[in-house]
């Protein structure tokens, strides 16, 4: 849609060409049909080398825009983007489309949902209960259990094993705020992809990115009732143990190792070969190949010191 048709529904001036638009990226990875938003000037570099078509942003930084790049001008650009991201989300369920592909050998259960556009690889078995969404890909040999749900234009690899009750793709908790206090919903219009060789357990969820996607890579092992958020990136060879919680956009490196009840903030990087104890909380990026525990997070020789320092005085009491 036209920039100019944006700018009219949400009554704000914009600048430069008016461009089509045909949906919403990070300033980093934006292309020349692509709108992004500038809410943080910590990002100002970016904008400066942005590729894209529109920027939503606050007058005051329309003098840092590349020359080729137009405006549209707001007092709140993130709770711009928030009403905007509704005119890109694509509808849930179609009613139409390509009929999905089926591979060869596949074992399909009774009561399997199989959405239009999508394709199933050779010797998938999918069980009773399966729902498998609109444009939705599964490589070959992935075994699915019962109850399974796979949102829309989410990916899956080959060799994959996903447990019962395990959620893939359902909207990240993206929302902004109004001044007084309402949360506008930010459409998730990513997907998630799922690489090869990667096992999932039974009750997770893992939530499609705001654009672009949500990424777990090869080999990764997930365990029971893990939550994974909005555009983050799970490293190769990655193992989690049950109900770790995963905030948006966090990236982690290969062969980190998560315990039990152990978490992440949001927007951090953990590098690889990092071991979080259980009950670990990462509030801010950290160096791989070392371990972790504690809450604040410390190395863990650091904390077993601390535990016995607080084990004397109790007992001194």
């Amino acid at each position: 849609m036209k920039l100019s048709f944006l700018a009219k529904e949400l009554n704000l001036k914009y600048i430069g060409e008016d461009k089509e638009i045909e949906g919403i990226q990070s300033l980093d990875k934006a292309g020349p049909n692509q709108l992004s938003f500038l809410e943080n000037k910590k990002y100002l570099k970016d904008l400066k080398s942005t590729n894209a078509a529109a920027v939503i942003l606050h007058e005051k930084f329309i003098k840092e825009l590349p020359s080729n790049v137009s405006a549209l001008v707001s007092d709140e650009p993130y709770l711009t983007l928030a009403y905007i991201s509704k005119y890109f989300a694509k509808e849930p369920y179609q009613i139409s489309g390509n009929k999905p592909k089926i591979g060869k050998n596949c074992k399909i259960a009774p009561n399997v949902y199989v959405g239009y556009d999508s394709e199933i690889g050779d010797n998938v078995t999918l069980m009773s209960g399966v729902v498998v969404g609109d444009n939705v890909k599964i490589g070959k040999n992935t075994l699915i259990y019962p109850n399974v749900t796979i949102y829309r234009d989410c990916i899956i690899g080959a060799n994959c094993i996903i447990h019962s009750g395990t959620v893939i793709g359902s909207d990240g908790y993206g929302f902004a705020h109004t001044k007084d206090g309402r949360h506008i919903k930010i459409y998730q219009n990513g997907n998630v992809i799922i690489e090869d060789d990667v096992e999932i357990g039974a009750n997770c969820t893992i939530d499609r990115a705001v654009f672009d996607s949500t990424v777990i890579r090869r080999g990764t092992k997930l365990d029971n009732l893990i939550q994974i958020g909005h555009n983050s990136i799970i490293g190769e060879n990655v193992l989690m143990a049950s109900q770790v919680g995963i905030s948006g956009s966090s990236i982690l490196g290969r062969n980190v190792v998560m315990g039990g009840q152990s978490a992440t903030a949001g927007h951090l990087k953990i590098g690889d070969f990092a071991i979080i104890a259980a009950r670990g909380g990462v509030t801010k990026s950290i160096e791989g190949g070392k371990t972790y525990a504690g809450f604040p997070l410390m190395l863990h020789k650091e904390w077993l010191k601390l535990q016995a320092i607080l084990a004397r005085l109790v007992k001194k009491k």
